[in-house]
């Protein structure tokens, strides 16, 4: 069970928002449909504890 979402903001909106250090997106465009298996951006705790934006599915 999942819930469909969009991602309409930027990575700089999304850094900001969520206060991650690190960004390994790459390039992130708008994503107007998130589905329960596709890659799309978390913010986890790294490693040495700082917060990263990274892409999972």
């Amino acid at each position: 069970m999942g819930n469909l979402y969009s991602i309409t903001k930027g990575q700089t909106a999304i850094l900001q928002f969520t206060r991650a250090m690190r960004d390994r997106t790459g390039n992130l465009p708008p994503l107007p449909g998130v589905f329960p298996d596709t890659t799309a951006p978390i913010v986890r705790n790294g490693e040495d504890g700082v917060r990263v934006l990274t892409m999972a599915r």
